[in-house]
């Protein structure tokens, strides 16, 4: 999953590079932390959220497959666990 959001993400942005995708599994949620430079933010939200919302429902096919719940967070730039 944490391979889909990257791929994802980073064909929306404009600096790819500043990606960063971190998947924390527990045994019924997976959570998947997603960070991007600060200019690039909107363009993953989107208008009224859309974008991320619906990266977060084609996150739901493969974790329904696997038998768990997955979670997507947007960090804020800088603000790395």
């Amino acid at each position: 999953m944490k391979d889909l959001v990257q791929f994802i993400v980073k064909s929306l942005v404009d600096h790819p590079d500043q990606v960063e995708v971190v998947e924390v599994q527990g045994p019924a949620l997976t959570i998947i932390e997603l960070s991007v430079a600060a200019e690039d933010m909107g363009r993953v939200i989107g208008k009224g959220g859309r974008i991320i919302n619906s990266i977060r429902t084609l996150l739901q096919v493969p974790a329904a497959k696997q038998g768990t719940k997955v979670s997507l967070e947007l960090l804020e730039a800088g603000d790395y666990s």
